[in-house]
């Protein structure tokens, strides 16, 4: 079995064309980050791993006005490594978050930090969904959602997009839910 690392990210972000890693740090950002999280410096160093083990190609683009840069493609063994984790069992999915391990204090040590912490990451989940939403308006342009999944470009971008959406939305109901419940509960215990 093929575990899930972030040079598969990088391979799959690099299907789109040949990117210089600022831009794929950007496209992280953007598009990848709703099931990935990669600090720059982590994709500097996993494309010169990829590119050492041929996975990658990198050239050398010299600009005038500007520092040299080096874009990145995938190779063939590179599509190769990504069809056979595509292809690969898939492991069961897993919820690692500091917050539950609060929340699942809140009983025993005091809730008000607790509760403060929901709703700033329901606050957070906002600005993720706004961002998005407004991501996959851009990617589907002028299309309907409905005619864009059946006939349009690039859907894959698209489907962890709308995965990504669906999890911040849950995420936030239930840290704004988890938060009332919580108020409701202290306020009880303290009549």
């Amino acid at each position: 079995m093929t575990a899930m690392a972030l040079r598969h990210a990088v391979l799959a972000a690099l299907l789109d064309g040949e990117f210089s890693g600022y831009e794929l740090a950007k496209s992280f950002d953007i598009g990848v980050s709703n099931f990935w999280h990669a600090l720059p410096q982590q994709l500097y160093a996993e494309l010169a791993k990829l590119e050492k083990e041929g996975l990658v190609e990198g050239r050398e683009v010299v600009q005038e006005t500007r520092p040299n840069k080096r874009l990145f493609q995938v190779t063939e063994a590179g599509r190769t490594e990504l069809e056979e984790f595509a292809a690969a069992p898939l492991k069961s999915s897993v919820i690692r978050d500091d917050l539950l391990v609060k929340v699942q204090t809140a009983d025993r040590i005091g809730i008000e930090p607790v509760i403060a912490q929901l709703e700033a990451r329901a606050v957070a989940a906002d600005a993720k969904i706004e961002l998005l939403g407004r991501v996959l308006r851009k990617m589907r342009g002028d299309m309907e959602e409905e005619e864009f999944l059946l006939h349009g470009d690039r859907i894959g971008g698209y489907l962890t997009g709308l995965r990504g959406l669906a999890f911040e939305q849950g995420h936030r109901d239930w840290c704004r839910r988890s938060a009332a419940i919580l108020k409701e509960r202290s306020a009880r215990a303290e009549r």
